[in-house]
């Protein structure tokens, strides 16, 4: 009997995000990505029981911060023990860490670093930018890229807060995601879905729109 297909299930959570004494209430996309036994989590926003009622139960491989952004960081010790499951992310984005967690530790994400979940390969994509550790996790077996909130639908994520830079985004973007290929879906962190195609032939709107 064949495995089953690694699969792509897209969960929202909402909750607010805090930064630079503001707080704004958002939408979080979580995606788990796996098949019928094995499967990662990409971001621990919010609220973790729903989160663990997806999982069913399944062994997570890991618990992936996309970022150190605490909408994208709220319950990932909480996760992580109750999935039995380490935190992965950027150590460039600890100090954003420990603004939510400053008693918790997670495992370092490398650029390059390879996990294998479902039968397929997922590779870290250091993106600084939105923040200094922003990571993107191509899996170029399914045609996806998780971008956390690096790339969405409509430009680059936002960099008008403490440790981001627009130069930056827009580099990372260019260098790193703007090279994969056009048909490539966007797996945000909000909102939609989109692909890498439809958001790099705006690429000079963007550097002339400035931050």
């Amino acid at each position: 009997m064949s495995a089953a297909p690694t699969s792509i299930q897209r969960l929202v959570t909402s909750g607010t995000f805090e930064l630079d004494g503001g707080s704004w209430d958002v939408d979080n996309n979580i995606w788990i990505v796996g098949d019928e036994k094995n499967v990662v989590v990409f971001d621990a926003a919010h609220t973790a029981q729903p989160i663990i009622d997806a999982v069913g139960g399944r062994n997570v491989v890991a618990v992936i911060c996309t970022h150190g952004h605490n909408d994208h960081v709220t319950v990932a010790p909480e996760l992580a023990a109750a999935l039995d499951a380490p935190v992965l992310l950027h150590p460039a984005d600890d100090v954003l860490w420990r603004m939510t967690h400053p008693d918790d530790d997670f495992r370092a994400v490398t650029d390059g670093l390879v996990l294998t979940v479902g039968g397929v390969e997922l590779r870290a994509l250091h993106t600084p930018g939105h923040s200094p550790g922003s990571v993107c996790w191509y899996a170029p077996d399914l045609g996806a890229v998780f971008s956390g909130d690096t790339l969405f639908s409509g430009g680059p994520g936002a960099t008008g807060r403490s440790y981001s830079d627009f130069p930056t985004i827009l580099e990372s973007i260019k260098d790193r995601l703007g090279t994969l290929p056009g048909p490539t879906v966007v797996y945000t962190g909000h909102g939609d879905t989109t692909t890498v195609g439809d958001e790099i032939v705006h690429y000079d709107d963007w550097v002339a729109r400035g931050s």
